[in-house]
């Protein structure tokens, strides 16, 4: 959701906070502003709109003068968009300005004492609420007035803090939000991710929760609430600028298309000795495995449509009774969890607010957690008891691609470890498995390099419906799934997936002359079972694009307006190949209606809100 940035050193702050910000675009927003420590005060410009409203505002942040600052790209949540309520936040007293990423679920009732108290608020947010609980709580000390305000918090949040008392000292708070603490020489930052900063660093900390940071050119000093100093080692992160830029495409979401068989070679073969899958140092005893009674995998939206297609695969493989749960859903259907259940949770960002919730409901529950993320050291990350890291690189645009399948392949792995602990798979079903994963970066390169142009074409055949319904059986429907997400989301097209199987119960009834249809159809055991669901909606006039694996094409051909013809690996790995060939889909439709790719509306890449 919201980007955060901070910095303090000896160049001009204003250029460094845009620059950041520039850098989490890719969040979701809908406003942007930024408050500058100057002459013994606070300056302040914000904007509603594009970041490039604020760029012209600020003449680049050559308007805004002074070395240290902080700068916010807003998703709204509590008031429209509008610039009184974009960020940054300034007490009524001018003593302090602040950034917010969260939600402070008590504000209404802060907001009732402080007016009680005689403070007046301009904006609709949550947040002004913590900037003047700031105010009303300081009496000299800026520290005590933060842990002050921290005690009164009911929500999460990340913070970034300007003072007029201290021209280059600033504060930084989290609690169930993204906060990395970047490290330079002579000067240091904050950051709601670390591609805002990798131009200048790749040195962190990650503070926990409740840290009150204090951050000046020369010194990161971490206390808790109770002014208890504590300690955090600094980490190096390997990715570099250039990970996090188009690289010479035109979005970043076609870059990341084109990065998944790259992602998934840094997933899938390091974690390969022969035949044998590496662990990561994750060891499930064989008391564990036996007294493993259900795997319950939560997530949401992508990862979720991951979840579906390891649930396929782990309780086909594993023998263990799998189920599937929306992170936000999770906690509320009071689920039966003890020390013989697994939890797998899936994030990307590993910041996820539904499933972090998820997670630390599992393990009040004694469910071992076993988290799949691709962030290092993000909150899932240092929570869970396990984890396995995706591998996939930074991903800036909001729709994921190499997000996901990555998280396939990384589920794949961990099936294929249990399969082998509890030898439930055959030694040749297990090796062809293996064999198969070894294939699947260049199997998804197939589809890059052999279905571009047909894909484009088909895109500008079908950009002007404005619906398109998605269909397939086992695997396939969770691919349909993801599918049609992909469509909607970049798009804005109406799309919707269905089980085929489950077409004459009700929503064939939608299917009319010209209506287009999407048929993955890559799984052999039920190939034909999804035939004959394509013949029923060609039958009420559909237009059918199949997915097919290579062989199928003279069947479907007599079926289907037009066939796209994928590398034929296991019905298993299939939802892998197939993606790339519904992300190129979905990109080309969004292009052809020039929507913002990259940034669609409404969306931001890391849900850090309940």
């Amino acid at each position: 959701m919201c980007g955060i940035i901070g910095y303090t050193g000896k160049r001009q702050a204003a250029p460094i906070l845009l620059d950041g910000l520039k850098m989490l675009e890719y969040r979701g927003y809908d406003s942007s502003g930024i408050a500058v420590s100057e002459n013994g005060g606070i300056s302040m410009t914000k904007a509603k709109g594009r970041l490039d409203n604020l760029v012209k505002l600020t003449d680049g942040g050559k308007s805004a003068r002074g070395t240290m600052g902080i700068g916010h790209t807003r998703w709204a949540t509590h008031g429209e968009p509008s610039d009184v309520n974009s960020h940054p936040h300034i007490g009524e007293k001018g003593n302090f300005a602040l950034v917010h990423n969260g939600i402070i679920e008590n504000y209404l009732d802060i907001r009732a004492f402080l007016c009680a108290k005689g403070f007046t608020f301009r904006s609709q947010t949550d947040t002004e609420a913590v900037v003047q609980l700031l105010e009303y709580y300081y009496k000299g000390d800026v520290k005590e007035a933060i842990a002050k305000t921290l005690n009164k918090l009911r929500g999460s949040y990340a913070l970034g803090i300007l003072t007029r008392f201290d021209p280059d000292t600033f504060y930084a708070v989290r609690k169930d939000s993204p906060l990395v603490i970047g490290l330079g020489d002579g000067e240091n930052f904050i950051a709601s991710d670390m591609p805002a900063v990798l131009k200048y660093t790749h040195d962190f900390i990650l503070p926990e929760d409740g840290d009150i940071a204090v951050i000046s050119p020369t010194k990161v000093e971490l206390f808790n609430r109770n002014g208890e100093t504590v300690e955090h080692k600094p980490f190096k992160v390997d990715w570099d600028v250039e990970s996090a830029e188009k690289g010479g495409f035109p979005h970043f979401m076609l870059k990341e298309i084109h990065e998944q068989p790259k992602a998934l070679e840094q997933t899938l073969l390091p974690r390969f000795d022969g035949y044998s899958v590496k662990s990561d140092g994750i060891e499930f005893s064989k008391e564990y495995l036996g007294a493993l009674k259900k795997i319950f995998i939560v997530a949401c939206g992508s990862s979720y449509h991951a979840a579906m297609v390891g649930k396929y695969f782990i309780e086909r493989n594993c023998r263990i009774s799998t189920e599937v749960d929306l992170a936000s859903e999770f906690r509320y259907r009071s689920p039966v969890l003890d020390e013989n259940t697994l939890t797998v949770v899936i994030s990307q960002s590993g910041e996820t607010a539904d499933t972090i919730a998820a997670m630390r409901d599992a393990k009040a529950h004694c469910s071992r957690v076993l988290a799949i993320v691709n962030v290092v050291g993000s909150t899932i990350a240092r929570e869970a008891d396990d984890v396995l890291y995706t591998r996939a690189g930074p991903e800036i645009a909001v729709a994921t691609t190499k997000g996901y399948t990555t998280q396939v392949a990384t589920l794949m792995l961990l099936g294929l470890f249990i399969a082998d602990a509890t030898k439930s798979m055959s030694k040749a079903l297990y090796e062809k498995y293996v064999d198969e994963l070894k294939a699947l970066p260049a199997a998804v390169q197939r589809v890059l390099d052999e279905n571009v142009e047909a894909l484009q074409k088909l895109a500008y055949d079908y950009f002007a419906f404005d619906k398109t319904f998605f269909i397939g059986r086992g695997m396939d429907y969770a691919l349909a799934l993801e599918g049609a997400l992909k469509l909607k989301e970049i798009s804005y097209i109406h799309a919707e997936s269905y089980a085929a199987g489950e077409l004459k119960h009700g929503t064939i009834s939608l299917i009319e002359k010209g209506s287009p249809v999407i048929a993955c159809a890559t799984g052999e055991e039920l190939f034909e079972k999804t035939l004959s669901n394509i013949k029923e909606v060609r039958s009420r006039g559909a237009s059918v694009i199949a997915l097919v694996k290579e062989g199928r094409e003279k069947t479907m051909g007599a079926e289907a307006q037009h066939v796209v013809s994928l590398p034929a690996l296991s019905d298993e790995m299939m939802p892998c190949v197939a993606a790339a060939a519904l992300q190129l889909f979905a990109y080309y439709v969004a292009a052809a209606k020039s929507c913002d790719i990259d940034k669609p509306r409404n969306l931001a890449k890391a849900v850090t809100v309940e």
